[in-house]
């Protein structure tokens, strides 16, 4: 914690919204400085919101990494839509992000229409800078500002860490006086449970790409410590259909060996003990209808 007979210290909420793809996880790693969110190319990673946690001088910012806002068509989109919503509600400021390479089609500026009618401080940040044009850039800035004036305006690269630094120094400048949420090395609030069950949702988009649906979950099912001091974890990954299993386990289990290897070392990396990592595969039509599991992966029921 800060010295409190120095500085006073301050702590505030940063909702990090945007259309999918723009890169939101990965900037709440980069301005946490370690992993906290999955990434992964394919659009709709993050489901849940999930808060990262970063300190900037005597400043903690808690930063809400939320589903990207698109166009809901099922009940497990709706959920992640308005995971996104609550998770901006009462933030001390709202970081818009978006992907400075692509184009400023309806679903960006259909999230800066929404923004627009909100009373909290908004900050454009304009992400990918590295692989972007610079006159793009500027004229999605210049044209996003005129749909919703910003309090300020920031070009960074998340992948790269260029322009983070002096966008985390401007969200901590912006945090209201107030104690610290969570000790000072918390990281994230998500569950050692919960991000078990994340890290190996990452690695199924990672090693499969377009060959599985975005309809795929992880459920924690087991999760216990052994008298020796390592975990074990048993996780079952829910599919819609035979064909998708089978995807999955690859020929001679071949791929989901693989994907239990690279989600245990990463675990091992993460919780800073050996892990016992034990994955199967459950052909369930109807997941999305299972109010159990929504509660599992931290999304409310919406009708």
């Amino acid at each position: 914690m800060p010295d409190s007979s120095v500085s006073t210290p301050r702590c505030g909420l940063i909702a990090v919204v945007g259309a999918p793809n723009a890169g939101k996880s990965t900037l709440v790693n980069a301005l946490v400085g370690q992993k906290v969110a999955i990434v992964s190319p394919k659009a709709q990673t993050t489901r849940t919101r999930l808060m990262g946690i970063a300190i900037e001088g005597d400043t903690q910012l808690l930063l809400v990494d939320t589903p990207g806002i698109f166009d809901p068509a099922r009940r497990l989109d709706r959920a992640m839509v308005a995971a996104a919503w609550e998770g901006a509600e009462g933030a001390d400021a709202i970081a818009f992000v978006v992907d400075g390479k692509g184009g400023l089609g309806p679903k960006v500026s259909g999230i800066a229409e929404r923004l627009a009618h909100r009373r909290e401080p908004k900050l454009l940040i304009l992400n990918k800078v590295d692989i972007a044009d610079k006159p793009r850039l500027l004229g999605h800035a210049a044209r996003l500002n005129e749909l919703l004036p910003f309090d300020e305006t920031f070009f960074v690269s998340a992948a790269t860490g260029d322009g983070v630094a002096e966008l985390k120094s401007a969200l901590a400048a912006r945090m209201p006086d107030g104690p610290w949420h969570f000790p000072e090395d918390q990281v994230s609030d998500a569950t050692d449970r919960m991000l078990a069950a994340e890290v190996t949702r990452e690695q199924l988009y990672l090693q499969l790409h377009a060959e599985l649906p975005y309809a795929s979950a992880v459920e924690t099912e087991k999760y216990s410590e052994r008298a020796d001091g390592s975990v074990e974890i048993h996780q079952q990954i829910l599919v819609a259909r035979e064909t998708q299993r089978a995807i999955v386990l690859g020929k001679g289990g071949s791929r989901i060996k693989e994907i239990g290897a690279r989600a245990r070392a990463e675990l091992n990396r993460l919780l800073g003990v050996p892990v016992h990592l034990y994955l199967h595969v459950k052909v369930s039509p109807k997941w999305e209808e299972d109010r159990s599991l929504y509660c599992e992966i931290g999304l409310d029921w919406v009708e």
